[in-house]
C-alpha cells in the first residue's frame, strides 16, 4: 500500500443515551447524513453508516447535540 489519506464522514446525532448508575456517562450514536440537497453529492458516496461510542469523560459527550451534524475523520493510527 502507498500513502493512506484520512476519510471524512458527515454524521449527524441520532441519539444520545445517559445512564442513571453513571450520569457523566453517556452513549452517543452517530448515523451518515443523507438530508437535504447540500448532502446529495456527499451521500451518493457513503450512503448509510453509523458510529457508537460509550464516552466516560464528561467534558467531551458535552460536545455532541441531538441531530446536529459533525465531520468524523477516520486515520490509520501507525
Amino acid at each position: 500500500l502507498g500513502a493512506t489519506m484520512p476519510v471524512v464522514a458527515r454524521m449527524y446525532v441520532q441519539e444520545i443515551t445517559q445512564y442513571a448508575y453513571n450520569p457523566q456517562a453517556k452513549t452517543v450514536k452517530l448515523q451518515v447524513v443523507s438530508r437535504g440537497e447540500e448532502n446529495k453529492k456527499w451521500s451518493s458516496a457513503t450512503p448509510s453508516g453509523s458510529v457508537t461510542m460509550s464516552i466516560q469523560n464528561e467534558a467531551a459527550a458535552e460536545q455532541f447535540e441531538l441531530g446536529k451534524e459533525y465531520l468524523v475523520t477516520f486515520e490509520r493510527a501507525d
